[in-house]
C-alpha cells in the first residue's frame, strides 16, 4: 500500500481529538478555548457548551434558516468565506493566488474527458476560502443536477495565504472532492471542496460512500441519475476550515458580483447567470 503523507497523519490525530467526547467541564474548557482564540461569532449558533465534542462546534449547524434570493438567475455563495481569487479562466490556467496559476484540468482529475475539461476554457472561476473560525457548512449555490462525484485521494497542505503564495499547484496536490453540476438551464459548472491540513473529513451528505483521509489509492468515480438539488440545501460540511472551487463553464455567467479579497456569506448573490 502507498505511504500516507504525514500531512495525513497529522490530520487524523487532530480529527481524533476533535472527535472525542471529554467529560462536560474538560469539553467546555476546549469548546469556549477555540471560539476565544479563533474569534468565532457565534450569534447564530448555540452556546459553545452546548456541543459535545469539538468538531460538533466545528460543523455547527445555522439556529435559523439565512433568507437569500430564490430568482432564477441568482447565484448565491455557497459558504462564509473569504474570496481569495476570481476571474477568467485563460488557455486552461485558473489563479490559485494572484501571480500563481495552475491547470484546471488537472485539478478536475483523470476521470473527465478532454471535451468536458475544455467546456471550462474562457469561463469563470471562485475560489473560496474558509478559514477555521468561519462557520464550515456548504450550501447548494443555484438549483442544480449532480451528475457525478469524483474523491481524488491526496496531501493535507495548510490553504491559508502564506502557503498559497510559496506551494505552487496546492489545490492539485491536496485531497478533493469534484461535483460534476449542471444549472437548470443545462450549462456545467465543478464545484471543488478541497481538503487542509486538520481537515480530516469532507462530507458530502448525499454519497456517504465517500470517505476523504482514508486508506484510498487512486480516483473513485460516483454516479448518479436525476439527483437534483435546490439552491441552500445543506449538503455537507468540512471538519475544519479548507476551500471550494468553482469552475464554470464559458458564459454560463452573466457577471461575477464579487472581487478577489471580498468576505462573503453563504446566501449572498455573487453571480448573475445568462438565462
Amino acid at each position: 500500500m502507498q505511504k500516507r503523507h504525514i500531512t495525513s497523519a497529522i490530520s487524523q490525530i487532530f480529527g481524533k481529538f476533535a472527535s472525542k467526547e471529554f467529560p462536560k467541564w474538560f469539553q467546555n474548557i476546549v469548546n469556549q478555548s477555540y471560539v476565544s482564540l479563533m474569534g468565532l461569532d457565534m450569534r447564530e449558533f448555540h452556546a459553545p457548551n452546548s456541543y459535545k465534542t469539538l468538531n460538533a462546534l466545528f460543523t455547527r449547524h445555522l439556529r435559523e434558516p439565512r433568507h437569500f434570493s430564490l430568482a432564477a438567475a441568482d447565484f448565491i455563495s455557497p459558504c462564509d468565506a473569504l474570496i481569495s481569487e476570481c476571474g477568467t479562466i485563460k488557455e486552461g490556467y485558473a489563479l490559485q493566488i494572484k501571480g500563481m496559476r495552475y491547470k484546471t484540468d488537472e485539478l478536475l482529475g483523470a476521470n473527465f474527458t478532454q471535451q468536458e475539461k475544455e467546456a471550462m476554457y474562457d469561463g469563470d472561476f471562485i475560489n473560496f476560502y474558509l478559514s477555521p473560525k468561519d462557520y464550515h457548512r456548504y450550501h447548494v449555490p443555484i438549483n442544480m443536477k449532480v451528475l457525478k462525484a469524483v474523491h481524488i485521494p491526496g496531501k493535507f497542505y495548510p490553504v491559508n495565504f502564506p502557503s498559497l503564495k510559496k506551494r505552487l499547484n496546492l489545490f492539485i496536490e491536496n485531497e478533493r472532492v469534484v461535483l460534476q453540476c449542471e444549472t437548470m438551464q443545462g450549462k456545467q459548472f465543478y464545484m471543488v471542496l478541497v481538503s487542509a491540513l486538520n481537515v480530516g473529513v469532507m462530507q458530502v451528505s448525499f454519497a456517504p460512500q465517500i470517505q476523504t483521509n482514508a486508506d484510498v489509492i487512486g480516483e473513485k468515480v460516483y454516479e448518479f441519475t436525476d439527483l437534483y438539488l435546490d439552491k441552500g440545501d445543506d449538503f455537507g460540511c468540512f471538519e475544519m476550515g479548507s476551500t471550494i472551487v468553482i469552475l464554470s463553464e464559458k458564459e454560463m455567467f452573466e457577471s461575477l458580483l464579487i472581487e478577489a479579497g471580498e468576505k462573503v456569506r453563504f446566501g449572498d448573490t455573487i453571480a448573475k447567470l445568462k438565462l
